[in-house]
């Protein structure tokens, strides 16, 4: 893999090309516009890197932040101005989740700068910085790219986004980008795991003292895992003491879902009962890589207090609200995986929180029981009655295979989705925290290019698909065979139950979704509909079987149906929830 040029020819968008190759991205998503055109013929003849033009920028963003949610590092690129800012809301994203994407922004020259010229995708007042300095509060580290120093300040914008996981961004005057750059060794990349060793060793004696004498032991699982690779580490732990745990809806598949001790998706009051018991009651909890946003905490109505937790951080841990810097996430899982197999001992009792076992005669009658009404509803019922959220989510979950990566949307999908049990070796990959409606299409083509291998399955509803809906045309045009399951109930239904019922705001324009893919471009897409559940079992038998095209999958369902999970998070009031002031 390419890390430097021993070519005088070489340019600086070469080196910024070298370095990205480096990382292991092999695409670069953006569009063209006059700035940045001479620019992208260096691009397009570079070795290691491919183009992939989007729609538009915010398309170009949200694809680059699904392929470093894969990849572990995107990058995008756009032209000065208008192209940059419409990419903005998919960086700020990025910022939000803590992926690491580099945003390069190519602009007028150095002398059109000097000469304050009113050009064009400007506010016509000479000011060529305003739009960097808007891209600082959305970005870990930025910079405007001048000759004398370009070269070292690319490679300090890299370090900075894998050092914290976040996007980075560059002001890329035209000349400056094509102007000459010479070899460099290799990039240094951050230590993610590397800690402090003081500050380990205390850390580790509080955790110890902190677990001694405690009752139950259980653990809380988020994102930032993923992001700073301590997936290992988080298996360990867990292992270590077949501890309870749960996830989040951002930390979902973090875990495999089929290990001991695993009990579910963790939000607050819209959790299960059992649970909700287990996290709440856990002495003490071992928050990894937790954020409490409302929608994990389902509206703050969390009963454990953080304050009492062993809380690991990206690069702080914390025991009883006292903070350990210098210890990050992977370090501090590996010290409490060995702590928690200092304490190990048979327990002296079943937890009241332990689900009861497969082999109990109560459990499998009821299982039966279940199964058999199921059976019978789709024999008799299932061509009858109208699809329902509670059936397509559990149908999907049937469905889902180890080499899937499901694409959730904001929105009844993501709820839905994330109270199923997914098989392991399947991927989750949603936008819990900037909830920003749309992003999955794009998501999916960043994601499905990074890793080909894995079968894309898309979830998002009518409402959210209309905002990025063009970006399917690209995902045809790279030949990626994904399912959309496209939930199609006349509008914006989150928001309909929230608010507004009936709401004219609450509604969209009804768009043709069966024509949609051909109409895109999309080669021999297989499109299928389902109005009852027995139409639905069908077309996912049949999506699961085509592999050599695109399939698209439009599930009709009731304006105000909406998943049970939804409906125990609407539930809570926020005035009743423990945390909120």
């Amino acid at each position: 893999m390419t890390t430097s040029r021993a070519d005088t020819s070489a340019t600086v968008i070469d080196h910024i090309l070298d370095r990205l190759s480096s990382l292991g991205v092999r695409h670069l998503f953006g569009m063209p516009g006059d700035y940045n055109l001479k620019v992208l013929d260096r691009v397009v003849a570079h070795p290691g890197v491919e183009w992939v033009g989007t729609t538009n920028e915010l398309g170009a963003a949200y694809a680059a932040d699904g392929y470093g949610r894969v990849n572990g590092f995107g990058a995008l690129l756009t032209t000065f101005g208008v192209g940059e800012l419409n990419a903005i809301n998919g960086v700020a994203g990025s910022y939000a989740e803590r992926v690491p994407v580099l945003h390069i922004a190519i602009g007028p020259t150095t002398t059109t700068e000097q000469a304050g010229s009113a050009v064009h995708h400007t506010m016509g007042d000479g000011d060529l910085d305003r739009f960097a300095r808007a891209h600082r509060q959305v970005v870990c580290a930025d910079a405007v790219l001048r000759p004398e120093d370009a070269q070292s300040e690319v490679d300090r914008v890299v370090t900075a986004c894998l050092r914290e996981r976040r996007p980075g961004y560059l002001r890329v005057p035209r000349d400056v980008a094509l102007g000459p750059a010479s070899p460099l060794p290799p990039l240094e990349r951050p230590d993610l795991k590397s800690a402090d060793l003081d500050s380990l060793e205390a850390f580790r004696a509080a955790a110890r003292a902190r677990l001694a004498g405690s009752g139950e032991v259980a653990v809380l699982t988020d994102f930032l895992v993923d992001r700073f690779d301590a997936r290992a580490e988080l298996a360990a732990l867990l292992a270590s003491g077949s501890l309870p745990h749960a996830t989040t809806f951002g930390g979902k598949t973090v875990v495999d879902e089929h290990t001991p001790g695993f009990l579910g998706l963790y939000s607050g009051a819209m959790s299960r009962a059992d649970v909700r018991a287990a996290i709440d009651r856990a002495d003490p909890l071992i928050m990894a890589g937790v954020l409490l946003t409302d929608h994990i905490t389902g509206k703050f109505t969390h009963e454990f207090d953080p304050g009492k937790a062993i809380d690991l951080g990206p690069t702080t841990a914390r025991v009883n609200g006292v903070a350990f810097p210098g210890v990050p996430l992977a370090a501090a899982l590996t010290a409490l995986a060995a702590l928690i197999e200092e304490r190990r001992r048979p327990p002296a009792r079943t937890s009241a929180v332990t689900r009861p076992s497969e082999g109990s005669s109560a459990t499998n009658v009821l299982t039966t029981v279940k199964n058999s009404a199921a059976a019978l509803t789709r024999t008799w019922c299932g061509r009858l009655i109208p699809l329902t959220q509670s059936y397509l989510w559990k149908a999907l979950g049937e469905t889902l295979r180890p080499h899937h990566s499901v694409y959730a949307d904001s929105g009844t999908v993501l709820f839905g989705s994330a109270d199923q049990r997914f098989p392991s070796g399947a991927r989750f990959v949603s936008q819990p925290l900037w909830s920003s409606i749309g992003y999955c299409v794009p998501a999916l083509l960043g994601g499905q290019l990074a890793d080909p291998v894995r079968r894309g399955l898309l979830l998002i509803g009518d409402g959210a698909a209309q905002l990025t809906a063009p970006e399917l045309g690209v995902i045809g045009r790279h030949r990626l065979n994904p399912i959309v399951l496209l939930v199609n109930n006349h509008g914006y239904t989150v928001e309909r139950t929230t608010h507004g019922r009936r709401a004219v705001y609450n509604e969209v324009v009804r768009w043709h979704w069966s024509g949609m893919p051909a109409a895109l471009g999309v080669p021999d897409p297989l499109v299928l509909s389902a109005r009852t559940p027995a139409d639905l079992d069908k077309a996912l038998a049949r999506a699961a079987s085509t592999t050599d095209r695109l399939v698209l999958i439009e599930a009709f369902l009731l304006k105000d149906d909406v998943p049970s999970a939804f409906l125990r998070m609407i539930a809570n009031r926020p005035d009743k929830a423990k945390w909120v002031p």
